[in-house]
Order: C-alpha cells, then sequence, then structure tokens
C-alpha cells in the first residue's frame, strides 16, 4: 500500500543527488550561484525595520509587516546583483510564509522588482483567491510587455505554513506548494535572457500610482497576509540557476523547508510578550514548574475537554460531561478565567471537535449513550453569529461514539467519528463522513472496520495525508493492532498496522524536521491468557517515521497508568509532552507526568502533577501566559494549570 510513498522518496534522493542546474548558462558572474536572501537584506543586523514585528506560531517565526512605512521594507537592487546589474534568466523563488484572510476579488502583490522613476514592475507576485500570478517585463519588445503566468488551484488562506518555490526557465514555469506535485506551466513569452535592474529596487510588495506619487504596499511571497498585517512571512529566497525544490524537499516538515532565513528567525533564545509577540533582542525562555491556575467546577465528570478561539468573539473551552442533565458545557475565558457561557444537552458526551468550513463555524459532541426517546445519534453544531451562541445543525446516527476527528483533503472537508460498540459487539465500522457544498451537510463517504475504537488522529506528510485510529479492544482482548491509514485515490487505505493495549488516543507532533507518533496504551487484559500483576501499568510507546523503512518504528517506551490521552506542547524552544495517567490498579489519585525532550536522551521525566482520573489535556496560550487544561473523569472538577516560565 506504500509504494507511491516508496516512490516519492525515491525521487527525492534522486533529485537531491543530481540537482537540477537549468541550462548551463554563465550567470553566475553576477552572483556566484548563490541563494539570494532578500528578506535578511531588510533586516538591520542588530535590530528590526520600522514596520516588522515577530510572532511565533506553531513553533515557527515569522515577520508580520506593516504597510505604514513602505520606503523601510525595500532596498537597491544593487545590493544582490554586485557584479552586473542583470536578472537571471533562470531561478526560483522561494517562500515560507502563514496566511490568515485574503481579500476577496482583488490581487494583492507579494514582492516586486520596480524601476526608479517607472510604473513598470519588473518582476512581481501577486495573489488573488485561488490563484498565484507571477509578472514580468519584456523589454526585448518594442516598448516593452508585461507577460503573467497564472497558476489556478492555490488556496493558501489556511492559517497554516506553506514553503513555495517558483521555478523559472525560459518558457517553462513551477510552482511547487509545500513538496507536493508541481504545477507546471508554458507560456509563448520566455522570461527575458537579459532583464537590467539598473537602478531598480526590491520591495516586499508593490508600489502604486497615488496622486502621482508611488507607495510601496508589499512585497515578494508575503502574500496578501502581509497587507492586512495578518499573516507571517519567514522566507524569501532568490536563487539563481537552479530549481530549489531537489534542495528545500528534503526534510519532513515541508511546509517550513528552510534555504536562507534571516538570523532573528532561527535558533535563537526567545521570550514571548503578550500574543506571541517577541522582543528584540531575544531571551531565553523555560518551563519552571507549573503551578495550580484555576479550579474549574463541571456539570459532572468530564471525560474529554476542547479547546478554541472564535475570531473576533474570544477564547472557549468546551467540557464533555458525563450525566444529561444538565449535560455539557461551555466556557468562555473572561478576566483571566474561564466562566459558563453555554449548556448543551448531552447523553454521556465522550469529545468535543471544533472545525470550520469557509466561514462556517462548528461544534461537534460525540455521545456514548442514547436519548430519553431511546435514540442515539452525536450532533454538530453550528455557531449562530446573531445568537453569540451554538444551535442544532446536523445530527448523525453513532454507535457508543467516543472521538470525531475533522480534516482537509484536496479542499475538501472531512468529518470521522469513532464508533466504540453496538451493544456488545466491539467490533463494528467507523465513518468518515464528507461535506456535500450543495446541500451543506456531511454524507458517508468510507467505512473503516474498528475494535472498540477510542480515538482518530489525522496528519500529513509532505503531499500525503494519514488518519490513524486508537482500538481498544475486541471483544477478548485489548492487545490488538491498532492501524495507520495513507489517503490513496480517492479514500483511506491501510498503510501499517502497530501492535497497542488498549490503545485510548494518538499524538502525533513534530520536532525539527522529525515526525513522531505517541499512542497512550490503557490497560493489558486478555481473557485467554493469565492475568498480568497491573493490568494498567504499562508502557506507552512513541514512534518514528522512518523515511528508508517507509514506516514508524518504535523510537521510546514511558511507564504509564492507564494512560487515556497525550498532548504535546512548546515553550520557547522546549518541547513537551504530557501524559493522562487515570488509573495505577489501586486509585485514581495518579500523578500524570510532564516529560521534556531532551535530543538524544528522547523524553525525560520533568514534572509530576496531582491528577484524578486524569482523562484529557490540552494546551492553549492567552496574552498573559501559556497554559494547561485537564479534565477529570472521576470527579465534577477539572483544572487550569498555569505554565511558569523565566
Amino acid at each position: 500500500m506504500s509504494a507511491p510513498l516508496l516512490l516519492w522518496v525515491i525521487l527525492l534522493h534522486w533529485a537531491t543527488g543530481g540537482g537540477f542546474v537549468l541550462g548551463g548558462r554563465t550567470w553566475q558572474h553576477c552572483t556566484d550561484l548563490r541563494p539570494l536572501d532578500i528578506l535578511s537584506e531588510v533586516v538591520p543586523a542588530d535590530r528590526l525595520a520600522r514596520g516588522m514585528r515577530v510572532f511565533q506560531v506553531q513553533g515557527v517565526r515569522g515577520f508580520q509587516l506593516a504597510a505604514s512605512r513602505p520606503h523601510a521594507l525595500g532596498f537597491p537592487a544593487s545590493r544582490l546583483f554586485i557584479h552586473c546589474d542583470r536578472f537571471p534568466e533562470e531561478f526560483s523563488i522561494i517562500v515560507t510564509l502563514r496566511v490568515l484572510s485574503v481579500p476577496a476579488k482583488r490581487n494583492e502583490y507579494v514582492f516586486t522588482l520596480m524601476a526608479e522613476e517607472s510604473p513598470s514592475v519588473l518582476v512581481g507576485l501577486c495573489y488573488a483567491p485561488d490563484k498565484l500570478h507571477f509578472l514580468f517585463w519584456s523589454q526585448e519588445r518594442t516598448g516593452g510587455w508585461q507577460t503573467r503566468v497564472t497558476f489556478p488551484n492555490v488556496s493558501l488562506s489556511d492559517n497554516q505554513w506553506h514553503t513555495l518555490i517558483l521555478a523559472v526557465s525560459g518558457q517553462s514555469f513551477s510552482l511547487t506548494v509545500d513538496c507536493s506535485i508541481p504545477k507546471d506551466v508554458v507560456v509563448e513569452t520566455p522570461f527575458p535572457a537579459s532583464l537590467s535592474v539598473k537602478r531598480a529596487s526590491f520591495y516586499l510588495g508593490n508600489r502604486r500610482r497615488r496622486k502621482g506619487v508611488f507607495t510601496v504596499l508589499l512585497d515578494l511571497l508575503s502574500i496578501l497576509l502581509l497587507l492586512l498585517s495578518q499573516g507571517l512571512l519567514r522566507q524569501l529566497v532568490l536563487l539563481p540557476g537552479a530549481d530549489a525544490t531537489p534542495r528545500i524537499c528534503t526534510a519532513m516538515n515541508f511546509k517550513v523547508a528552510t534555504l536562507s532565513v534571516p538570523a532573528v528567525l532561527q535558533d535563537l533564545p526567545l521570550k514571548p510578550a503578550s500574543n506571541e509577540v517577541l522582543k528584540y533582542p531575544y531571551v531565553k525562555q523555560r518551563l519552571d514548574y507549573v503551578e495550580e491556575y484555576q479550579n474549574l467546577v463541571t456539570n459532572s465528570e468530564t471525560m474529554g475537554v476542547e479547546v478554541f478561539t472564535i475570531p473576533k468573539v474570544g477564547l472557549f473551552a468546551a467540557t464533555a460531561n458525563r450525566y444529561t442533565p444538565p449535560g455539557s458545557a461551555i466556557y468562555k475565558w473572561t478576566d483571566g478565567k474561564f466562566v459558563p457561557y453555554q449548556n448543551i444537552p448531552t447523553y454521556q458526551a465522550q469529545s468535543w471537535k471544533y472545525f470550520t468550513i469557509g466561514k462556517k463555524i462548528f461544534l461537534a459532541v460525540a455521545n456514548f449513550e442514547q436519548n430519553d426517546r431511546g435514540q442515539e445519534f452525536s450532533v454538530i453544531y453550528k455557531w449562530s453569529r446573531k445568537k453569540k451562541k451554538f444551535i442544532t445543525y446536523q445530527r448523525i446516527t453513532t454507535h457508543s461514539a467516543r472521538d470525531w476527528e475533522a480534516f482537509v483533503i484536496e479542499g475538501e472537508a472531512f468529518l470521522a467519528v469513532v464508533n466504540h460498540r453496538e451493544g456488545n459487539n466491539h467490533n463494528i465500522d467507523s465513518v468518515i463522513y464528507r461535506w456535500n457544498p450543495r446541500t451543506g451537510l456531511f454524507e458517508t463517504n468510507q467505512t473503516i472496520p474498528t475494535s472498540g475504537a477510542y480515538d482518530w488522529e489525522f496528519f500529513t506528510i509532505g503531499p500525503y495525508s494519514f488518519l490513524a485510529v486508537a482500538n481498544t479492544f475486541n471483544g477478548t482482548s485489548t492487545k490488538i493492532y491498532s492501524h495507520i491509514y495513507i489517503w490513496l485515490s480517492g479514500s483511506f487505505q491501510l498503510f501499517q498496522s502497530i501492535l497497542t493495549f488498549g490503545a485510548a488516543d494518538w499524538e502525533v507532533f513534530h520536532i525539527g524536521d522529525r515526525v513522531f507518533l505517541a499512542v497512550a496504551n490503557s490497560h493489558s487484559y486478555d481473557s485467554g491468557m493469565p492475568a498480568p500483576s497491573n493490568f494498567y501499568a504499562i508502557n506507552s510507546s512513541i514512534y518514528e517515521l522512518n523515511i528508508t523503512a517507509q514506516m514508524f518504528v518504535k523510537f521510546q517506551d514511558l511507564l504509564t497508568y492507564s494512560a487515556l490521552d497525550w498532548e504535546f506542547f512548546s515553550v520557547g524552544d522546549d518541547s513537551f509532552l504530557v501524559v493522562a495517567n487515570s488509573f495505577d490498579g489501586f486509585t485514581f489519585s495518579v500523578n500524570s507526568i510532564i516529560y521534556r525532550w531532551q535530543g538524544y536522551e528522547g523524553f525525560v521525566a520533568a514534572h509530576h502533577l496531582p491528577t484524578v482520573g486524569c482523562r484529557d489535556w490540552e494546551a492553549f496560550h492567552t496574552a498573559e501566559g501559556s497554559y494547561l487544561l485537564y479534565s477529570s473523569a472521576k470527579e465534577p472538577l477539572s483544572k487550569v494549570l498555569k505554565l511558569k516560565t523565566t
């Protein structure tokens, strides 16, 4: 089943070894074919340029640019082209960015090269909804001629980091997004062999004529996001004479693959201020200890918790509570605390899942039991902007549902439910639903056999999408295989099976270019085998993706006590895993543990946290700091813990 992944790996190794030198020309006399870091030219050595701020999002740093002082974000082309005044005939442009939103029905420039006292864009890149345009000026034609090369179906406004590689050679133009399959375009007009950059300047953005005066708006691949100060730019590099794809597409985390980034965005110590804005110079931030911050009284015991942010409304936490009435609750972060916001009838709710489709905001609950009419279904709620609360949107028949997972593949939205059992039968199908934009409803797309399943985990690696299921019990044993599926030809197909012991959760995470997958094993039971001394003291395991073996291989075992959840989070440059230990065979009052990443040593226990029947962990951040929220399945009290850093 993994043959396409093998082909992908082979191609990457072939490309890396052979390179991709274009045309064998002698343009190196201008730049020696070295990467030209456009973004670094804008950043002074000892401070940030005016109109620039540094943010860290998803563990990755980038610049947010303001358009109020555009000329501060430009520089003469002669600073890059020191041996001649000609733009390379063949080259790549590499950009890493994070886009939040796109202005509708308009093109927004991201980088421009402009001649002095001329309205013409010599070279530029602009973005429109679902399109990317590359522009260049042909001076060889009488009076000059501007050509636009359009790449359709390019959507970046998903709040995720993306790396774009635009390779140009004559009439051929190729765009690669996150090291996926390139989009190739051939046009009639080739890129000019001798484009003069004399008295020209690069700008982060473009220059527009306003009342006879040119104003700089944005820059190269910092794309649309920077216009509204709603996005981040991490990398903007011009590589003469070569296709940069083989050099970039060798790491596992393709979305932030790096050729060259400014020093202030590299591995320097950081200390986030409010909203993750980073001051310059940076100060090392590290986790010193964890303190109890808030006792969150819940409607009843809490099986799961989901923390999410609704734009322009606020931060929320939804608790999946055992009993109805009173059902489950949604809390809003107000004045530094979670306070009750909305109550929703649920039936032994197990978990919540927050997701969006376009501008629509949804919250799905997994109900484990029937309602008072004997009906068994889970419910998708939709956020009403008018009422400022969640209202019932769609009911879906489920069977002792444990978990929902929402994800997007090739622009289509999916929602997967874990069905735990039907009556006493644990070997039943779990279901993947596909969003139908015509009806505005989720419809069955695929069923996958599962055994007492607890959890779905979706993740991507390069152009490939994966879905892992945590199988818990097949009716006689918890020592069973959990499975990882890969999306191929419009459906999920088996990729790898891993032996687990009452698996309750999968957690995927990245550390640098490495990809890990942690399983929480809850207990070891087999009706046909002698009982162990302790069903619940059992290793949970961390697996790492091995590209050569084309599979996840065991990296580390950690002793856990009926583990039900893993949560990965970062503080500064440090990475952590916290486990939800729920029962040690004698008591539910058992320490849950925060493990710190120690490189070659793997994860090492750093903090022991007293918990009672711990079921779920959520990490979140506010302007005031970083927090952990844990839910208790044994008492109507969850707790917010604050991470104390220096």
